[in-house]
C-alpha cells in the first residue's frame, strides 16, 4: 500500500485519487481553507484529512492536480515544508512551467510530469493519465491506479512531454468549443442557426485527426485568411468577441507564400511555425 497525498480533491484530483483508493492505496488531503463541498467530496471517496505537514511527512506519492493557476503555489508550498518522494504534477500546464515548478522543488523530490486526458473517472468514464519522467519514479505511479478507470501511459523519460501533449490536446478540444460558440451565436443573430446546425451534422470526424488536410490549408490560406477577416468583422457587428479569428487569419498570413503549392504535412508545419 502507498501513501499519496493530495492537496487539491476538486472534481478530477478526487476522483482520480479515489481510484488509487479502490486499488488498496491510502490518500490524504489538506482540508485547511477548503470549501464544505471539497470536504463532502473528500469524504465521499474515501480520502482521509490530515494538517500539512502530516501528509508531506507521510506520503511517498505527492498529486498535484489544481487549477493551471495554482501550480506553482502548491509547488512553492510543497518546497517550503520539505517533501521527499514522487511528486506528479499533472496540471494543465505549459512545459516551461513545468520546469519552473522543476527548479521549484526541493532537491529531495522527483518530478514526475503528468497529465490528464478524459473526463474524471466516474460514470463508466476512463481517463488516461500520462506520464513522462525518470522510469524509477514514473513506475510506481503507474502502479498505483492498476486495474482502476485511470488508465495509465508512459511517453518516455523527458519531463514536459506529458504536459505538451495535453496543452496540445486542450488547443484543439477548447479552443474549437469557444468557436463553435461564436459560431452558432452569429449565425442565431442573423437566423440562420438552425441551418448552421444541419451544416454541422453531416460531419462526424474532428479535423484534429485529419492531419493530411493541414496542407491543403496552407496552399488555401490566401484566400481563407481574408475570408475570416470578413467572418470576424461579422461576429464584431453582432456583438461577439472577433480575436480568435483575427488571431486565425494572422496564423494563416504565415502561408501566404504557399498558394496552391503540393506541401507534406511537415512542410506545412514547419512553414507555420518558420515562416
Amino acid at each position: 500500500m502507498t501513501t499519496i497525498g493530495l492537496l487539491h480533491p476538486g472534481s478530477m484530483g478526487a476522483t482520480v485519487a479515489a481510484c488509487a483508493v479502490q486499488a488498496g492505496h491510502h490518500v490524504l488531503w489538506h482540508p485547511e481553507g477548503r470549501s464544505s463541498s471539497t470536504r463532502a467530496r473528500a469524504q465521499r471517496f474515501g480520502l482521509e484529512a490530515a494538517p500539512l505537514e502530516q501528509l508531506l511527512a507521510h506520503s511517498e506519492v505527492l498529486l498535484s492536480l489544481c487549477p493551471p493557476a495554482a501550480a506553482a503555489d502548491v509547488a512553492r508550498l510543497v518546497a517550503s515544508i520539505g517533501f521527499t518522494g514522487v511528486f506528479v504534477e499533472a496540471n494543465a500546464i505549459s512545459p516551461a512551467s513545468v520546469a519552473v515548478i522543476a527548479d521549484v522543488l526541493p532537491e529531495t523530490t522527483v518530478l514526475v510530469d503528468a497529465a490528464v486526458v478524459g473526463s474524471p473517472p466516474i460514470d463508466g468514464k476512463t481517463p488516461t493519465l500520462y506520464l513522462a519522467g525518470p522510469p524509477e519514479a514514473v513506475a510506481p505511479v503507474e502502479a498505483l491506479f492498476a486495474g482502476t478507470a485511470v488508465t495509465t501511459s508512459v511517453l518516455g523519460t523527458k519531463v514536459g512531454q506529458a504536459s505538451a501533449l495535453k496543452l496540445a490536446y486542450t488547443a484543439y478540444q477548447k479552443a474549437s468549443r469557444v468557436l463553435a460558440a461564436l459560431a452558432v451565436g452569429a449565425a442565431a443573430e442573423y437566423g440562420v442557426d438552425q441551418e448552421l446546425a444541419v451544416i454541422a451534422a453531416k460531419r462526424s470526424s474532428s479535423y484534429l485527426a485529419e492531419t493530411a488536410y493541414i496542407p491543403k490549408v496552407a496552399a488555401r490560406a490566401w484566400r481563407w485568411g481574408p475570408e475570416l477577416e470578413e467572418a470576424a468583422a461579422m461576429l464584431a457587428d453582432a456583438g461577439l468577441p472577433p480575436d480568435m479569428l483575427t488571431a486565425a487569419a494572422a496564423a494563416l498570413a504565415r502561408w501566404d507564400d504557399c498558394k496552391d503549392q503540393q506541401l507534406s504535412v511537415a512542410d506545412a508545419l514547419a512553414r507555420l511555425a518558420h515562416p
